[in-house]
């Protein structure tokens, strides 16, 4: 884990993402004592066209509303 102060995170902010990018973990700290912890963002879990295809094509179930639907989680 690497340590740096305000300062120098300003100055060098590009390059802290890069290593932050490859998994770095980098603590700021402002008169000796950490204040932030910067690390990678978690990957966004793509979405999955076809289960949308799949819900559209399947249709309403007979009856159910939109209040229904969204008690069910299906909006």
């Amino acid at each position: 884990m690497k340590t740096t102060t305000v300062a120098d995170a300003k100055s060098h902010l590009s390059a802290l993402l890069t290593e932050i990018q490859t998994g770095e973990e980098v603590v700021i700290t402002r008169r000796g004592k950490p204040v932030a912890r910067l690390v990678q963002e978690p990957p966004a879990h793509g979405f999955d066209w076809s289960d949308l295809r799949d819900w559209v094509s399947a249709g309403p179930a007979p009856g159910l509303t939109v209040a229904d639907m969204r008690e069910q989680d299906l909006l």
